[in-house]
């Protein structure tokens, strides 16, 4: 099978700037995946794609099954355990799905690759109304340091107990100072009042929410 160069520089374009896009919005939510791996991620996909058709165009799909087996264990390495927790799925599937989403262009079936976009465009802006609303299981880490040694029960006070919960705790004796990384549930709208309630607590000294 033979595929003209410009077809092939116009698989490639499509496929960059429209994960480039996807990845500049998971960089700006401070994903911990930024925009560099989704763009690694759909052109190595796009370009083995191709790769594929021109190989074996009667039947591609070996190397093109093999292709997502191994995004799956890149996918992978972005869950984060933490406690009894595990955390980045949405990260893990978005990976996964922008390498599909390059296969589909890199062999040309441009109708399926732009299903899948706005696909993907449509799933993350109902998750993002959801993370807003504090809908299903979304948790902030809340990071609260002390400038002296408190009970860890005048910080908790401060927070929704049922929905708060210790992630680890690290006592300062040198500095005197407690570090308490809460895992807290709830919408934005919840979470804004904490910091104004912290701050002109005595004890407080610094908190980080990510």
């Amino acid at each position: 099978m033979v595929i003209e160069t410009s077809e092939i520089v116009l698989r490639f374009g499509i496929t960059f700037f429209l994960s480039l896009i996807f990845g500049l919005e998971r960089q700006r939510a401070h994903n911990p995946v930024g925009f560099g791996t989704f763009n690694f991620v759909a052109v190595g996909a796009c370009s083995l794609g191709i790769t594929a058709m021109l190989i074996s165009p009667d039947s591609p799909f070996g190397l093109l099954s093999a292709i997502v087996t191994g995004i799956g264990f890149l996918g992978a390495g972005a869950l984060i355990k933490s406690n009894d927790r595990v955390f980045g799925f949405t990260t893990a599937a978005s990976i996964w799905i922008l390498s599909i989403f390059g296969l589909t262009i890199g062999i040309g079936d441009y109708f399926i690759g732009a299903m899948l976009y706005v696909s993907v465009w449509m799933i993350m802006g109902v998750d993002r109304i959801l993370e807003v609303k504090g809908i299903g299981t979304y948790q902030k880490r809340i990071t609260i340091v002390t400038n002296r040694m408190v009970d860890e029960k005048e910080i908790r006070k401060n927070f929704d107990v049922s929905k708060c919960q210790i992630d680890h705790m690290i006592i300062n004796k040198r500095e005197n100072k407690l570090i308490v990384n809460y895992i807290v549930k709830g919408s934005r709208e919840e979470l804004l009042p904490i910091p104004a309630n912290l701050y002109n607590k005595p004890w407080f000294d610094s908190m980080k929410i990510t």
